[in-house]
């Protein structure tokens, strides 16, 4: 190889990897290891190709000799090319499965070549094609063409061009390493977030509210109108602020796409956490009946089912006047089952049912089912069930 050029392709190659190890996205990284490609190798188009499972290659990225805007052989952009799909039998299939470098000087009519040209190509006569990959795994192929009646690649620029893409797949592999890292840290941090919020910052302002709403119900007589109405609406305010918690932790939770919503999650514990501040308001601990395996139910199911409970229990406590309460979380064959029952009065009318509203829209949107039975003399009886598949 020309020690020129081969320090020409040292230098784009160490350019490549400070860009890769930046932080930069793989996809832009690619780009550059094409410009590079066709700089390097002096041609008027270059092309990476990514494997496919069925064996043909697909363009990921392409550059043309005047950048990303330059017209391809039919008078289109060069980024219309991305996307084409090769068969596998073509000369960039044939070595993205792990072929040597392939040339030709004219691959409109290299039988090797002629008879998987696509049309978007025919204005290019002298081609070239090397293998990039890592650790021995080949990625894909890496390929460069000039129009038709200029001069073939040399041997040495063919040389050139596979030790690029070589160097260019050990790259790509640590971009997406790197971008991988990123994303894994990114989302603990925000799985962090979300679980402080979620069994901390929401339960304070649980409790906080139910003990308000307990002083507000014992001292009714004592307050002023005036002052009952601007409790009644801190009341209003804490349950809207829960809810746009628990909004933004499920955000927090659901975008990253290595999140799993069906991570396990141990519903037992949480179901004892909402009893035992339930109890504390209540004046008297509710009985709570736990049936079958919990540790291992989904997290987004999960959630339903807490925030059942939590509701359930929060309207035994503040409408209720119950003298005793009982929670049963059954899970069998067809899904979990919550049973939440009192023997208050029931709950009044008039009273505001948004949270129950809300629950009754949860079991619909999860494919489950949501009822209610309340009267002054049987008590209250809410059911929350929910499949798990």
């Amino acid at each position: 190889m020309d020690p020129t050029l081969a320090a020409r392709a040292l230098s784009a190659a160490t350019e490549i990897t400070s860009t890769a190890l930046s932080g930069d996205d793989p996809e832009a990284v690619l780009e550059t290891v094409v410009a590079r490609a066709v700089e390097l190798a002096d041609a008027d188009l270059g092309l990476a190709m990514v494997s496919a499972d069925d064996g043909r290659v697909v363009v990921e990225a392409a550059y043309g000799v005047d950048g990303s805007l330059a017209e391809g052989a039919e008078g289109g952009p060069v980024g219309e090319l991305r996307g084409l799909t090769l068969e596998t039998d073509s000369a960039a299939g044939q070595v993205a499965r792990g072929s040597e470098p392939i040339a030709a000087e004219n691959f409109i009519v290299d039988p090797r070549t002629a008879p998987y040209v696509p049309d978007e190509l025919r204005g290019y006569g002298p081609f070239a094609a090397a293998p990039f990959g890592s650790g021995g795994r080949v990625l894909g192929a890496l390929t460069v063409y000039r129009r038709q009646g200029r001069e073939p690649f040399s041997a040495g620029t063919v040389e050139m061009l596979a030790a690029f893409a070589a160097q260019a797949g050990v790259v790509l592999a640590l971009a997406e390493g790197a971008n991988a890292r990123h994303r894994v840290t990114l989302y603990q941090e925000r799985e962090r977030i979300a679980r402080e919020l979620h069994d901390v910052i929401v339960q304070r302002l649980y409790g906080t509210g139910m003990q308000l709403d307990r002083v507000r119900r014992n001292m009714r007589k004592r307050f002023a109108q005036a002052d009952g109405a601007r409790l009644s609406d801190a009341i209003d305010q804490l349950d809207q602020t829960i809810e746009e918690i628990r909004g933004t932790v499920r955000a927090l939770r659901s975008p990253e796409p290595r999140h799993d919503p069906g991570t396990p999650t141990d519903l037992a514990e949480s179901a004892r956490g909402e009893v035992r501040i339930a109890g504390e308001l209540l004046g008297y601990p509710p009985t709570l009946e736990l049936s079958g395996e919990f540790a291992d139910i989904p997290a987004e199911r999960a959630d339903h089912i807490r925030a059942a409970l939590r509701e359930a229990l929060s309207n035994v406590v503040r409408h209720s006047g119950a003298s005793e309460t009982r929670v049963t979380l059954t899970r069998d064959a067809e899904g979990v089952k919550l049973r939440v029952r009192d023997n208050g009065s029931g709950v009044p009318q008039g009273v505001a049912t948004r949270g129950l509203r809300h629950l009754s829209e949860r079991a619909d949107a999860a494919g489950g089912r949501f009822f209610l039975n309340s009267s002054p003399s049987l008590g209250t009886l809410v059911a929350f069930d929910l499949p798990l598949e």
